[in-house]
């Protein structure tokens, strides 16, 4: 019977940089192998795929494949680095809104240095922070103003949304999808093959919340990408309810379904995420931080943090903080 594994597939875009394709698919592939090979089985365990448009008439369809025989939808689809200038509003624009309905459908993006211009042009990234190579903030804010851009940041990881910043950033955005589909260690042990460092972390509960976005329940990943792009602010039940078009009991009985939390717990994840890159990127103080990640109370923040994370605040930002 045909399975349904985490897929990570990369876009072959015009000008898509040949290396940065072929050298994620060579450091997935052999992630891949190795968590198979401890885990002492022969069932595959990420799918690696390449996808082009081939009919103008029709869609982008996998012209490689590590499992052909798998089912479902992409986990991921990334956009890797191009080269010359970034694609016109006119070349990007059938691209574009293929992608913007995958993410509809729950398969999370990304993209790699100039291949934030594409991912812009879906318009999922107004009111978001995305990185780029530092050379073409300008140009991308110019192109997208409703879009935040954060050069000094090598990724900005948002779950459903994820941005690298160089065109050597594929190796980077590589290990963190490694993180993300087959856990930490066997991100830390690709690395150290590929003798690159590893993004920071080695810990499970170091890792980024990477929410459950292909459940198939649209009302619910409706509310799921309002609540990235707010960051976790709104908590209350009616105004998420109303958000999916949901009676509360029913909004909550499918919420808990599809992302096998509560709405509560989830908020929180989203929030403690934010509070990470805030501990890990800036010097404002906790207790600003558990203010502006949505905490009134900063000691209910620091045991929710705690919670999550296995570290105090102030523990994550000693060993994290750039």
């Amino acid at each position: 019977m045909p399975e349904n594994i985490p897929e990570i597939g990369i876009i072959l875009y015009l000008g898509s940089q040949t290396a940065a394709v072929l050298g994620m698919t060579d450091l997935m592939n052999y992630a891949e192998e190795l968590a198979r090979g401890k885990q002492g089985g022969d069932r595959r365990l990420l799918r690696v795929s390449h996808w082009e448009w081939q009919d103008e008439a029709g869609e982008p369809a996998r012209v490689f494949d590590t499992a052909p025989g798998a089912t479902g939808n992409p986990s991921i689809l990334v956009i890797p680095p191009g080269l010359g200038q970034p694609l016109s509003r006119e070349m990007a624009a059938q691209w574009a809104e293929w992608l913007k309905g995958q993410h509809a459908q729950g398969t999370s993006l990304g993209s790699i240095c100039k291949g934030a211009f594409l991912l812009g042009e879906t318009g999922l990234t107004t009111g978001r922070t995305v990185t780029t190579h530092w050379s073409y903030e300008e140009q991308l804010l110019s192109r997208f103003p409703g879009t935040k851009v954060d050069t000094d940041r090598l990724i900005i990881d948002d779950g459903d949304i994820i941005t690298a910043g160089g065109v050597m950033a594929w190796i980077d955005l590589s290990l963190k999808l490694v993180d993300r589909f087959l856990g930490p260690t066997i991100m830390v042990e690709t690395a150290r093959t590929f003798l690159v460092d590893p993004p920071g972390r080695e810990q499970s509960y170091y890792s980024a919340f990477a929410p459950k976005l292909n459940h198939g329940d649209a009302a619910i990943l409706k509310v799921q990408h309002w609540l990235q792009a707010t960051e976790g602010k709104e908590s209350n039940l009616a105004v998420l309810a109303a958000q999916a078009g949901l009676e509360q009991r029913t909004f909550i009985r499918r919420f808990q379904k599809a992302t096998g939390l509560t709405t509560g717990e989830y908020i929180q994840r989203l929030r403690v995420g934010k509070a990470r890159e805030l501990l890990q990127f800036t010097k404002t103080p906790v207790e600003r931080i558990a203010w502006d990640v949505g905490y009134t109370d900063p000691s209910a923040f620091r045991k929710v943090f705690g919670r999550i994370v296995g570290l105090t605040p102030q523990e994550y930002r000693q060993r994290f903080s750039i």
